[in-house]
């Protein structure tokens, strides 16, 4: 479904800053894949994503999505097709608009827009319907402005937001990595459901390698740009914390020290 062949990307090229942060990267991912991404900082995992959304456009290689090269095309082409969410929980939302109506935003993605009503019955039952499932009460609440929420209830309305038009790919950048360990944990139980019920092709990158180990079917792990490790299926299943630690230390040479994985 989507292919990364060879990609390359450096910021501040032929200046003393130049970094190479994507080193010729190759990357297959077939419909339906959950893929949790794992790395040390300055890995490339957040810039894989921006590369795949066409927030960067790399130096060389190719993005190839259901047969098409998507390469060059800009951001908001891509968007028709994306779904993504951030990590901070100000992002992806309109603070100052009403629940509803930052789903109505959504929910016309890719539709022509007109001189109609702004939200019908009929979208405000669908609203009404996709809210209740979060189970956090924001149902009764969509008149409420966004910038009122706490930051878990407005990354699950991102979440929701993100999804409700059913993206090819879905991007979720350390989605829970700014919320408090019980809100973390229930934004990702949704994310799960979401994931697994609509059957969504979905990259998260994580720092927890728990929940890299226990959601998704295939697990891979960055290092200086590139790919180092890869596991699926009753391997990744069966797979220890500890495992995760000695693959790192020893693509590193043992430098993760102060690593904000090792901390997760």
């Amino acid at each position: 479904m989507l292919d990364l062949i060879s990609v390359n990307k450096s910021f501040n090229i032929g200046t003393v800053n130049e970094k190479h942060v994507l080193r010729n990267l190759n990357l297959h991912i077939d419909d339906g894949d959950f893929i949790t991404v794992i790395g040390g900082n300055g890995a490339g995992k957040s810039t894989m994503l921006n590369v795949i959304c066409g927030a960067y456009i790399p130096e060389s290689g190719k993005i190839i999505l259901d047969k098409t090269d998507i390469t060059y095309f800009s951001e908001w082409q891509r968007a028709k097709f994306l779904g993504r969410v951030f990590q901070d929980p100000m992002m992806g939302t309109a603070p100052n608009m009403q629940i509803e109506e930052n789903l109505a935003l959504a929910f016309r993605r890719t539709k022509r827009r007109g001189l109609s009503w702004g939200i019908t019955e009929r979208e405000k039952e669908i609203y009404h319907t996709s809210l209740a499932k979060l189970g956090l009460g924001l149902e009764n609440r969509m008149t409420s402005k966004v910038g009122l929420l706490s930051g878990g209830q407005r990354q699950a309305v991102t979440l929701l937001m993100a999804t409700i038009q059913r993206p090819r790919l879905l991007l979720l950048d350390e989605h829970t990595a700014a919320l408090d360990p019980k809100t973390a944990a229930k934004v990702l139980e949704l994310t799960n459901e979401i994931v697994t019920q609509n059957n969504l092709t979905t990259i998260m990158i994580t720092h927890n390698m728990k929940d890299a180990i226990n959601i998704g079917n295939r697990l891979i792990m960055m290092h200086e740009g590139h790919i180092i490790y890869e596991v699926s299926g009753e391997e990744k299943r069966n797979l220890q914390v500890s495992d995760l630690l000695k693959k790192f230390e020893e693509a590193s040479n043992g430098e993760f020290a102060n690593d904000r994985m090792m901390l997760s």
